[in-house]
Order: structure tokens, then sequence, then C-alpha cells
């Protein structure tokens, strides 16, 4: 469907990891992987194409004991996940958590832990997270210790890791989403240095007794894309699934902040 460079007059932006668009995509909320997020409108033309952003300001995610912005380690912010009724949560990757998110405030509420979190690689843990109504979370370690990996769901105020997926050659997970069909969809990225990244996205059958019939949606070339690790899937005016996908250009000048849309076969 197309590919937007957004930029915006801001020192503080960039390092976009998360994103999540409603109102027939008209709007969006994107998240920072330095604790902050900004909230925004997509100006699109007659056949859907983004043309336009309208977004701002930049704001901190605080946390809710001490009221001030999240620094340090507990500022790793990767996953965003916001369910139909507008809840919102975050996961971190380097004080490895997930925390709910106060949309109007930017208050951020830890959740209860998981023991399981504690062995997963700092720079490499729950990098992607998508929800269901419930709330039921999903949370994805970027890298896994295991050979499958694992998918870690909150359900009536509990973490479990009953649900794995399995590993496709070199690409790991960055994104994730529950589309409005009910399917678990998973973005992931290949990086080859020089070469650049390589993205792909994967679909899944969602039951209580798991996840299932795995069909590869996307596989692009090296460098077609940035490194895309925001995912977000919603149906468009004509009822037709969209894929919205942002990259996190690691406050580089060499990378882009890039908004890429893709239709979907239902």
């Amino acid at each position: 469907m197309g590919s937007f460079v957004w930029q915006m007059p801001d020192r503080d932006f960039g390092g976009l990891s998360g994103i999540e668009v409603f109102d027939g995509g008209r709007q969006f909320v994107a998240l920072g992987d330095k604790a902050m997020f900004i909230t925004g409108r997509f100006q699109r033309d007659g056949a859907g194409h983004i043309r336009a952003v309208t977004a701002g300001p930049i704001r901190p995610l605080v946390g809710k004991n001490n009221g001030k912005p999240l620094a340090g380690r507990r500022a790793d912010s990767e996953g965003l996940a916001i369910d139909s009724e507008g809840n919102a949560f975050v996961s971190f990757e380097n004080r490895t958590r997930v925390a709910r998110l106060d949309l109007e405030s930017g208050v951020v509420a830890d959740m209860k832990s998981y023991a399981a979190f504690a062995s997963l690689p700092k720079n490499g843990a729950l990098e992607a997270l998508a929800v269901a109504d419930g709330p039921v979370l999903y949370a994805v370690p970027e890298e896994p210790p295991t050979q499958n990996i694992p998918v870690y769901r909150w359900i009536e105020g509990e973490w479990d890791d009953s649900l794995a997926l399995p590993r496709r050659g070199r690409f790991v997970p960055v994104g994730a989403d529950i589309g409005p069909d009910g399917r678990f969809y998973l973005l992931e990225r290949d990086f080859r240095g020089i070469g650049g990244f390589a993205s792909r996205l994967r679909r899944f059958d969602l039951s209580e007794a798991g996840l299932s019939g795995e069909v590869t949606l996307l596989e692009t070339p090296l460098a077609l894309h940035d490194n895309l690790e925001g995912l977000s899937i919603w149906r468009d005016g004509r009822g037709a699934l969209r894929a919205t996908m942002i990259s996190d250009d690691n406050f580089l000048f060499v990378q882009q902040t890039e908004i890429v849309e893709y239709r979907l076969p239902d």
C-alpha cells in the first residue's frame, strides 16, 4: 500500500518500536524504546495511502510510585498493545516486565512478574506484545533461550508459558498483534549488517488450545524497508485487512522512521 518517511523537528523523536492504529486507520499511538510515546493522526488520500502525519507532543512514560519519567534500565520500552476498550500495555526489555499504561497521564504501573522472565537476555527480552479482550496478553521475547519461541500469556491475573511458536531461519520476533479477525500476527526481523534488514510477517490461528495454522504472509528482501519493529493489524473502510508497521531508526542518521502498510488476505 505504500511507504511513508515520518520526520519531526524534535531531538527526542526516533527509536519507535511499537504502534497501534485505530479509528479506521485515522489515529495511532506509537511507542519509543526510550520510554516515550506519541499520539497522532494520519492524513490519507482517496486510495487510503498515508500522505501526512500530525502528531505530538512526545510524552514520557512516568513511574507510578515516584511520578518521574522512567530512566536507566527501567526505560527500555519495546512492545505496545491496546485492547478494544482502550486499555494500553507496554513491555520492557532491560528490566523485563509488562506494565499498564495510562494514555492520559503517561503513568505506567508494573504488572505481576513471572519467574521465566529472569532467564531472558537483557537486550533480547519482551520485544513484542499483543492483547485480546479480557484482557489476555501475549508477550514474545526477541532472543529466547529455547529451540521454539515461547509466548508468555497473561490470563486471569497470572502468567503461563504453555504456548510456543516454531523458529524459521534467522528471523527473530520484534512485533505482534491480535487482528480484528482474532488471529495472532508476528512480525520478525533479519539483520545482515551492511546488507540491511529483511522483514517477515506470519499469522497463526489462536485458540485456548494454542497457536496453529501457520501462514507466512510477507517476507521482504534485504533493504526493501528499514528496521520494522512495530505492528498493527486493522480493517480499512472497505473491510480489508491491513498491516501497518513502523521502523526503529536507532537514532542513527543512516536510518529513518518509516511507516509501511500492506493489504493482507483474509
